[in-house]
């Protein structure tokens, strides 16, 4: 009786359990499907882009080879001359490196000129005209034709000289074209590249999806954009989500059993399992998907399939990173300075065996210390030039805009410069402007001067006897301040004009030997002037001399009118037994300091690290200046001047360094120090900053 009581109460629980699990099941069955179609979709869709990256980086040698092939002043000249024994010894000997079966010249008329002879491509002139036309439109073009031989891959570029590498400045000169047969062996290379299986299929191919594999297509266009065959790429993509139907079925007969057991089993393989699968399409955790993995069943596959899929993020993230490191690597500077090093390094080596080793005349003396003296400042200057050149291109110098006189920029720089050139027979003039700045300008006052010294240099070097001018017109209407340096010097030839504010070029002349150098000065210039905003250019003429014309954007600080101030002369101070701190802590520099400054009237400290100096600072209120060398251990230069100035405020410190940039100097100054002066040491700067910071009537100034 109890057992047909319960009875019904038993086939309702049997059936509500059964609705339970079946609709528990199909729960399951959706969102698996759900995680099928998004997991095989976001596969296909990165699947689609490796196959095209990988293509990209496929053809980038040929592209990077072409590039370098296409400027090549020889090409040029090939293409006027058409000398098959040139192409066939220098050209055709890159079959290799392009892994091409054809390589082909066209003259500036569209015209074949000349091709590779290989047995897998015996077709002779099959470029078409339109093909050209596209080259001259993008410089370089990459396309697809289909040729008695079959489907061939084409990279073409437009032949320029090697002055315009951006293929823009001068009418092309003719045509190169790089051609690979698509053969068995070249969609071997790419199946090995791609990890995937390809298929060389027609214009009317239609892709019919798979659950077991992904496909990407890549279409082959011609020059004008037409398809004409395509690329299949297949690769496997295992999920067996056809269990879940089995599954249901065997539910449904094991009902009873899964009834007794839903509470355990249905926790552990279907509630936790979902969750999961939740979190990892809602938040890609990785500890759930290796969760995931660690089920049974479909999930396992998930989890597998989200691994792959988080796998394959990561490979295109490490691809991009390494792609950019080698964009970034392939911009370094390189040159070869071993004969401009060499040259004063020679003399100085030389000149000082000599003193060393023979017995010479103190008149001799004099002379090989003069030139040992010269040397070192060449090699100074040599070695500041690719500091300099160094940072500009790795983009680490900025402008530094500042509030500048420029009346006074251009008379301080004529005083400067002047001094420089009495021993040769140059009228030296500043032009003064018709309409002078009626404001201070803005600008960076240390490039503006850089650049205006370095064109008065180059024009005093190259001119013995004659005149150098320079000077300013404001331009008002075009908001520009033209300046302009003209000697009557050696002058230029036209040619060369081309490559005059190229690095590490010169103008080839007895005169340029002789005065050295690497050739950076016009083209830190260059960079100077194109960083402030403005441009530069230069007229000459071989025996008549050279003017340069650089202009930059006018703006004002609009302040009250300016005044010319005089520049500063250095005025002569005897000490009285002034008290000089120097923190050095190499041996051989203060014995230099020592030896400079050992018949002046000054009582010497030493401190051998920036610690000590702090202490003696601050210990000894009689310390009238100190020389501050910028790198010392313990506290450096300016860890130390940040202790010593809150005290000592009113302690004129001089930094001594070997760094001379215009960032250097920019930093040295906003640290607090009064003045610097950089190394090798200069006996008259180090004397004049000391005349001038140890005169009482300017220490109250």
């Amino acid at each position: 009786m109890t057992i047909k009581k319960n009875f019904p109460k038993i086939l309702w629980l049997i059936f509500s359990s059964s609705i339970f699990f079946i609709i528990l099941y199909l729960a399951l069955f959706y969102y698996t499907k759900k995680a099928e179609q998004l997991v095989y979709k976001d596969s296909v869709e990165h699947f689609d882009n490796e196959i095209h990256k990988l293509l990209d980086l496929e053809s980038k040698p040929i592209l990077v080879a072409i590039n370098n092939d296409t400027n090549w002043d020889e090409f040029v000249n090939f293409i006027k001359t058409k000398d098959q024994v040139w192409f066939n010894q220098t050209i055709g000997n890159e079959l290799e490196i392009y892994d091409a079966e054809y390589l082909g010249a066209y003259g500036a008329d569209k015209n074949f000129i000349i091709r590779t002879p290989t047995p897998a491509i015996k077709s002779l002139d099959f470029i078409p005209k339109t093909a050209m036309d596209a080259v001259d439109d993008e410089g370089i073009k990459k396309f697809y034709l289909k040729i008695p031989e079959g489907i061939v891959e084409v990279t073409g570029a437009a032949i320029h000289p090697s002055d315009d590498p951006l293929k823009t400045k001068t009418p092309t000169s003719g045509y190169f074209f790089v051609v690979r047969l698509m053969d068995n062996q070249f969609v071997e290379s790419l199946q090995h590249i791609t990890n995937s299986k390809i298929q060389l299929a027609a214009t009317d191919y239609v892709l019919k999806p798979e659950k077991s594999t992904i496909h990407s297509v890549f279409d082959l266009k011609d020059s004008a954009g037409k398809v004409i065959g395509k690329l299949v790429f297949q690769r496997d993509f295992e999920v067996y989500f056809d269990y879940t139907t089995r599954l249901l079925y065997v539910i449904i007969i094991a009902f009873f059993i899964i009834l007794l057991l839903n509470l355990y089993y249905t926790r552990k393989f279907v509630y936790y399992p979902l969750y999961l699968v939740r979190r990892v399409l809602e938040t890609g955790n990785k500890k759930a998907i290796r969760l995931l993995k660690r089920t049974n069943g479909e999930f396992s596959y998930i989890g597998n399939l989200f691994e792959e899929n988080n796998n394959q993020k990561m490979e295109l993230i490490t691809a991009k990173i390494r792609a950019e490191e080698s964009d970034r690597l392939k911009s370094a500077f390189l040159a070869n300075l071993s004969h401009e090093i060499r040259t004063p390094m020679n003399a100085i080596n030389g000149f000082t065996d000599l003193i060393l080793n023979t017995d010479i005349t103190e008149t001799e003396k004099l002379e090989y210390l003069t030139v040992i003296e010269k040397s070192g400042k060449n090699l100074v200057s040599i070695i500041d030039d690719l500091i300099e050149m160094s940072k500009i291109d790795s983009n680490q110098i900025i402008p530094n805009y500042t509030q500048v006189n420029l009346e006074s920029c251009m008379n301080e720089l004529y005083e400067t410069v002047k001094v420089t050139i009495q021993n040769k027979d140059i009228e030296f003039i500043l032009i003064n402007s018709s309409l002078p700045a009626a404001f201070n300008i803005v600008t960076d006052d240390i490039k503006l001067k850089q650049v205006i010294i370095n064109l008065l240099t180059n024009a005093i070097k190259f001119t013995d006897k004659g005149m150098v001018t320079f000077g300013y017109e404001i331009d008002e209407q075009n908001q520009l301040i033209h300046f302009t340096v003209r000697d009557t010097g050696l002058g230029i030839d036209e040619v060369e004009h081309k490559n005059i504010f190229d690095r590490f070029k010169r103008v080839d002349s007895d005169v340029s030997i002789k005065v050295g150098g690497l050739g950076l000065g016009l083209a830190i210039s260059k960079a100077y002037i194109e960083l402030l905003g403005g441009s530069i250019t230069l007229t000459s003429k071989v025996g008549e001399g050279s003017t340069f014309y650089f202009s930059i954007p006018l703006q004002y600080a609009k302040v009250e009118q300016i005044t010319v101030r005089p520049v500063n002369e250095s005025e002569t101070t005897k000490s009285e037994r002034k008290v000089i701190l120097i923190a050095e802590d190499d041996n051989i520099n203060y014995l230099l300091f020592q030896k400079m400054m050992q018949h002046k009237n000054y009582e010497i400290i030493r401190a051998i690290n920036g610690q000590v100096a702090v202490e003696l600072c601050l210990g000894n209120p009689n310390i009238d200046l100190v020389l501050m060398d910028i790198k010392m251990p313990i506290l450096d230069g300016f860890q130390a001047i940040e202790q010593i100035q809150p005290i000592r405020p009113n302690l004129p410190i001089i930094a001594q360094t070997a760094y001379s940039s215009s960032e250097d100097k920019a930093k040295i100054e906003k640290a607090g120090f009064a003045d610097y002066i950089t190394k090798p040491l200069n006996r008259e700067r180090l004397f004049e900053l000391l005349d001038y910071y140890l005169d009482p009537s300017k220490k109250t100034q």
